[in-house]
């Protein structure tokens, strides 16, 4: 469905209309394209801007989709929906503005389709059109579904409403390729068990059901994924979460024991609240990319036993709010303390038994991005091996047993390609952080999350992408 809807932005009294048959309308654009969107579900509205270039007022006699009733399209003029109407009246060296939104009707199939129409203008004896294109694509659609063991494939996109929910006796396989969609305050909520086991060729995504290029970055359109305590074993290998309030938490504080995950070759990204939020967990993770987040990129608390080697946590959070980050990027902590609507606090605490950052860039747009928090009565124990961290000049990384072949401060900044407009967080030629990781890591995981070999150059870089100059010719 297309609404239209036609505003005039001045008004001026009947002074007779131009009357000639050459009069022509002028228009901000002569096709009205909408990207990819999901059958059965709404776009955002585009407008089309029409013009009157003549010192006499216009009337438009006409306006009309060209498929009539039939169209998948439908105007709205002055509150009146209809695929036709009559005498619109532009003013001399005036415009008036049409709104446009389209909704497509599923087709059974598999691939995206093309749906056209187009505005027809009558003026005088003129017509002119304007092209209506829209590309749509089928989907499997998920509605507040509890799962049974079952395979989600890459066939059709999924797209899922209010929830989708993996109880504590069933596995979510999800195969290479596969997209999964969410509406917005929809979320992939596990008490079982998670497959998701993309490939470098064929990479899982989890993404917002907004297409359109305009919401491509923007955060919180959707809750996030969440496994619970309790939920082990789960893989998230090439896969793509973007775009959420947390993009994925692992444990939960109301249920026993802890969630396990391997978390590979993955990016989670453009988080209204944190990208990688851990409770009393434990994580395997390496080549991951963890970027712009609006209070923390990752949260390790009250204890856990976490594992990061080749990772680059990037946050650069400001594109997106007016409000500055306060928070650092990355917090490690044996404590969390709630407090309660009566003022009341309460303390959850838990061992830190490991949490090792090997080969890693930990850095961003503040002071300090790095925060720990230690009771003092729990254990306590993390190791940063050849990082590069962005933290203040008083942050003291003297204790060998915990900061390794670690570089601070901003004359060591990672020279990230572009954190800021197009993100790629690719480290330039002139980047520190080049060559100088650990042989020891760079053999575990030879290859980066591009699939490009670390053993090819003088060294293994920092952070999950791997420079490889172009060799001189000469």
């Amino acid at each position: 469905m297309v609404v239209v809807a036609i505003v005039s932005f001045s008004s001026c009294e009947d002074e007779g209309y131009l009357n000639s048959a050459d009069a022509q309308l002028e228009f901000s654009t002569d096709t009205i394209t909408f990207d990819t969107i999901f059958t059965d579900i709404g776009s955002t509205t585009q407008h089309l801007k029409i013009y009157n270039p003549y010192e006499e007022n216009v009337l438009i006699t006409r306006v009309r989709l060209a498929g009539g009733d039939f169209s998948s399209f439908r105007i709205n003029i002055n509150g009146v929906a209809s695929s036709e109407a009559y005498e619109i009246e532009v003013p001399a060296n005036d415009s008036i503005y049409i709104f446009i939104e389209v909704t497509i009707d599923p087709n059974g199939q598999n691939l995206p389709m093309v749906v056209q129409d187009s505005i027809q203008f009558t003026t005088n004896t003129n017509i002119q059109d304007i092209k209506l294109i829209a590309y749509g694509q089928d989907f499997k659609l998920i509605k507040g579904e509890t799962l049974e063991t079952t395979t989600w494939t890459a066939e059709k996109p999924y797209l899922v409403y209010d929830y989708a929910y993996v109880d504590s006796i069933s596995t979510l396989t999800i195969e290479p390729g596969t997209k999964i969609f969410f509406h917005k305050g929809a979320g992939l909520y596990v008490k079982g068990k998670i497959e998701a086991n993309g490939t470098f060729q064929a990479p899982i995504s989890f993404l917002p059901d907004r297409l359109e290029d305009s919401y491509e970055n923007i955060p919180d359109q959707w809750n996030g994924i969440v496994l619970y305590s309790g939920s082990h074993d789960n893989i998230f290998n090439y896969t793509t979460i973007k775009n959420a309030n947390i993009g994925l938490q692992v444990g939960t504080l109301e249920n026993e024991g802890f969630a396990s995950v391997q978390f590979t070759n993955s990016r989670i990204e453009n988080m209204a609240y944190a990208g990688l939020f851990a409770l009393k967990s434990k994580i395997y993770a390496y080549n991951d990319l963890i970027a712009n987040c609006g209070f923390y990129a990752v949260a390790l608390l009250i204890g856990g036993d976490y594992e990061f080697y080749h990772t680059t946590i990037a946050n650069y959070w400001g594109n997106y709010s007016s409000q500055a980050r306060s928070t650092s990027s990355l917090i490690l902590s044996n404590v969390l303390v709630f407090e309660q609507a009566d003022g009341s606090k309460v303390s959850y605490t838990g061992d830190l038994e490991n949490a090792v950052f090997g080969n890693s860039i930990i850095y961003g747009n503040n002071l300090d991005e790095i925060k720990l928090g230690n009771n003092n009565e729990n254990v306590f124990n993390y190791l940063f091996d050849h990082c590069v961290i962005q933290v203040s000049d008083t942050f003291n990384i003297s204790n060998k047993d915990h900061f390794k072949n670690v570089w601070k401060g901003e004359e060591f900044d990672p020279k990230f390609v572009d954190p800021f407009e197009d993100y790629i967080y690719a480290l330039d030629t002139l980047s520190p952080a080049k060559d100088i990781g650990s042989l020891e890591y760079s053999k575990l995981f030879p290859m980066d999350i591009l699939n490009k070999d670390r053993t090819a150059d003088d060294g293994p870089d920092l952070g999950a992408f791997e420079r490889i100059e172009k060799k001189d010719e000469n």
